[in-house]
């Protein structure tokens, strides 16, 4: 019995100092900048068939952003993930790869973004994919390219998904 007890606490510590050892190499990969100029791709996909829950974990980059890469209509697209965006935020050359070209009197809508108020087009997308994470039906505007640099993931999307959280220095999307 001494001899489990024994064995039962080496098991413990040697779970624990692995436990830390994987904390610090996802701590220093994700405080690592990132050298490439494509999105960070969504680092894990899980899938709980039993329950139906499919979740995807998204690292920090360099610059402490949620960086990932969807489709929207079967089109790769790059995407931060804002959770202060009231809707997905397409700049206008990324909405003219999926075909969407709004015309200047589409630019009826005027939103506050981080670089003022400015004008932008209302449009919906049948699909966005986020690593599996589908949503149907979701707003979106388009904004002129020097106001958008970066394609956002906002809550029109995001409030679509049984949950979404951060956590132990990740996003964490749940469906």
């Amino acid at each position: 019995m001494r001899n489990l007890i024994i064995l039962a606490a080496l098991l413990i510590g040697a779970g624990s100092y692995m436990a830390q050892l994987a904390d610090e190499m996802t701590t220093s990969a994700a405080a690592r900048p990132t050298t490439s100029t494509q999105p960070t791709a969504f680092a894990a996909l899980q899938d709980n068939a039993q329950a139906g829950i499919r979740s995807i974990s998204i690292a920090r980059d360099g610059r402490g952003h949620f960086q990932t890469e969807g489709r929207i209509d079967g089109q790769r697209i790059g995407f931060m993930v804002d959770t202060g965006a009231s809707v997905v935020a397409l700049n206008e050359s990324s909405a003219a790869r999926l075909g969407v070209r709004p015309s200047q009197n589409d630019y009826t809508t005027t939103v506050t973004t981080a670089n003022g108020k400015l004008k932008a087009a209302r449009t919906r997308l049948a699909m966005v994919d986020i690593g599996g994470l589908i949503v149907r039906d979701v707003d979106a505007m388009v904004l002129p390219d020097e106001a958008l640099s970066e394609n956002l993931l906002g809550l029109s999307f995001l409030s679509k998904l049984k949950r979404f959280e951060f956590a132990n220095g990740r996003m964490m999307l749940e469906q």
